[in-house]
């Protein structure tokens, strides 16, 4: 299993390394500062950096098959220095740190949003561009008004800090999930939750700022109606 350190510092921009295990999946390292594809937030990229000087360059972090397995996977034209790697070369890996600053904003800012429109979540992207919710509801949504309620939250300051509880205090309190379509990985004896103080707490492995205040200027650029039963909030920055 690969040390997962963006779960407890989302800021972390580097880190030393040593890579477990190289395949056609990706590299696979003994700890890592790049965050996987999932939860709807996109995976990092980066570079990982070999003592000599050398870069290889990642496009983007998934997680494998196996609990714990992390890939990264190369950008396209480094075959020859991928077939140079080889289990415990050490390294340090490096996250492209304005992409994954974009990321931890919007993400922050859906759950901003999901303080605004109390409904269940069908449906989460978060990109470097843009990040939407799909909500389970029928009342049409304002986007004048979700845009001062995101900034409202933005201007409060509010601290945002993750915390674990055990599976069990999750069971005992079910409404903390809000997604319909992604639930809290079990298994491990603890879920890891997000708390925007005196505005939002769910589950979520996601990287978030500090405070509410580094989301700065999102805005709505636009609701959708995606069925009888969906409505759709896209999140931007504004021009």
């Amino acid at each position: 299993m690969t040390e997962e350190l963006f779960r407890e510092d989302a800021a972390l921009a580097q880190c030393d390394a040593t890579v477990l295990q190289v395949d056609e999946r990706g590299v696979q390292l003994d700890r890592t500062v790049f965050y996987p594809q999932g939860g709807g937030q996109a995976g990092d990229r980066g570079e990982l950096r070999l003592p000599d000087g050398r870069v290889l360059l990642i496009a983007d972090t998934r997680k494998g098959q196996a609990p714990g397995e992390i890939l990264h996977l190369p950008a396209p034209g480094q075959e020859a220095l991928l077939a140079e790697l080889r289990p415990g070369q050490a390294l340090q890996a490096h996250i492209d740190t304005a992409r994954r600053q974009r990321h931890m904003r919007f993400h922050t800012a859906t759950h901003l949003l999901c303080a605004l429109v109390p409904h269940p979540v069908d449906g989460c992207s978060i990109t470097a561009d843009s990040a939407r919710l799909d909500f389970h509801m029928t009342e049409p949504l304002d986007k004048e008004a979700l845009t001062a309620g995101i900034a409202a939250y933005v201007a409060g300051r509010h601290a945002v800090r993750h915390r674990w509880i055990s599976e069990a205090e999750l069971d005992a309190n079910p409404q903390l999930v809000r997604s319909m379509s992604v639930q809290p990985p079990r298994g491990l004896g603890r879920v890891r939750v997000l708390e925007i103080d005196g505005v939002d707490l769910q589950p979520c492995g996601g990287t978030h700022v500090a405070n509410t205040a580094e989301v700065g200027d999102v805005v709505v650029t636009k609701i959708e109606k995606k069925s009888a039963m969906t409505r759709r909030v896209v999140l931007g920055f504004r021009p």
